[in-house]
């Protein structure tokens, strides 16, 4: 495990991620644990590196817009206007996926999160390795989040192969998460009060 500041590491992370390597790195709630979510071997790994139940789902990261179409079986039109306020932001999208999609992905539900950070660093490095990354909390399941590379140093050691340092994230209130049933839902309040979503749909 190699923990590194910002300058040189997004090449550096994008290489590991294409390897099959599980990446940490800042976002703007907690540090979050990346990997490819087309490799079914990098999210095993995942999930037995987080502790994790593989019937919960894991939420992904995108560095644009076009990009929920490799996943999602269809945009709710309320999710249109979502997108266009809220991202890239701390909002997290529940949409129908696409059969493709991996069930450790959608933890079986048939539905997947998504989300486009505002962080600097998730934004390269997504765009430098050229598509989407899980974004789960970097944390033990059940535990609190990291909230500084240390931290996640602390928590993984050798089980994550490589720390982008991005300094100290805000943590707090993680992303608020919505889905869509004829209408938009809260699954979980975050950052973004739910109340101020539904009042940008009146």
């Amino acid at each position: 495990m190699t923990k590194t500041c910002p300058q040189g590491a997004v090449t550096q992370a994008a290489r590991i991620l294409r390897q099959g390597g599980v990446v940490a790195f800042p976002t703007e709630t907690y540090y979050g644990l990346g990997v490819d979510p087309f490799n079914t071997t990098a999210l095993e790994r995942l999930f037995a590196v987080k502790q994790r139940s593989s019937k919960k789902a894991i939420l992904l990261l995108i560095e644009k817009k076009a990009q929920v179409d490799v996943f999602a079986r269809h945009i709710p039109h309320d999710f249109i206007s979502l997108m266009a306020r809220f991202w890239p932001g701390p909002l997290t999208l529940v949409f129908p996926a696409l059969p493709r999609v991996s069930s450790l992905v959608t933890g079986g539900t048939g539905t997947v999160g998504i989300r486009q950070s505002p962080h600097f660093l998730v934004q390269q490095i997504v765009q430098m390795y050229g598509g989407p990354v899980t974004g789960t909390s970097a944390n033990i399941s059940g535990h609190p989040p990291a909230t500084t590379a240390d931290q996640v140093a602390e928590i993984f050691g050798s089980d994550v192969d490589y720390i982008v340092d991005g300094g100290i994230t805000p943590g707090g209130n993680g992303s608020t998460v919505v889905g869509f049933r004829q209408t938009i839902f809260c699954i979980r309040e975050g950052l973004i009060p739910f109340s101020h979503i539904k009042s940008c749909l009146n």
